[in-house]
């Protein structure tokens, strides 16, 4: 599975509920602690609220603190771990979760630089690659799974998620292969028509 280095996993503000389920959205995935599983949490972030801030800053004693920043004690895999930070963008203070792999000391930064030029652009928009990665998040646990012996074997161990047809009614389908039809029937209407941010 390619990833993108730092990737935006949910459009909008998360409460507390999806933030703790947007903690582990692979938690399904077959095989797991089998493995050295650290890319697939390395650069996730989203957006959360100044309560869910505060609240898992008195959770633990942070691991460490930076200014607005702090990250916490316990480690999700590897030298993966959640780093949570504020920032101020068009002059209205933010909040923020990424898993950030503290083996590169500069992780936790350039993960911040990337969320502020993201969150900057004066346009609101999705990227295809974002608006996959929402649907994943939002989608229940028994409507997504992972591909398994009734897909061909190359496919096996990829992201999928039901869609629902009028021939063949409900079925899975792999999540990057679903069309803009099928990703814009699974997004909030608020989301449907945003552009891409090439477009934008």
């Amino acid at each position: 599975m390619n990833l993108p280095p730092v990737r935006k996993v949910f459009e909008g503000v998360a409460d507390r509920r999806q933030m703790f389920r947007m903690f582990d959205r692979h938690a399904q995935r077959p095989n797991r602690w089998q493995g050295d599983d650290s890319a697939l949490y390395r650069g996730e972030w989203f957006e959360i609220g100044q309560v869910e801030h505060d609240y898992m800053f008195e959770v633990l004693p942070p691991l460490w603190m930076r200014g607005d920043m702090f990250a916490m004690r316990e480690f999700l895999t590897g030298s993966i771990t959640s780093v949570f930070f504020s920032l101020t963008i068009d002059g209205r203070a933010r909040y923020f979760h990424g898993y950030c792999d503290l083996g590169d000391p500069c992780s936790p930064d350039c993960l911040k630089a990337v969320i502020a030029e993201r969150e900057s652009r004066p346009a609101k928009a999705m990227t295809r690659e974002e608006r996959l990665e929402h649907i994943w998040s939002a989608t229940n646990d028994d409507y997504r799974g992972y591909a398994d012996w009734r897909f061909p074997h190359a496919a096996r161990g990829r992201r999928i998620v039901i869609v629902y047809r009028r021939v063949r009614g409900r079925d899975f389908k792999l999540l990057d292969q679903l069309t803009d039809a099928e990703i814009g029937a699974k997004l909030p209407v608020h989301l449907r028509y945003l552009p891409d941010p090439i477009a934008a």
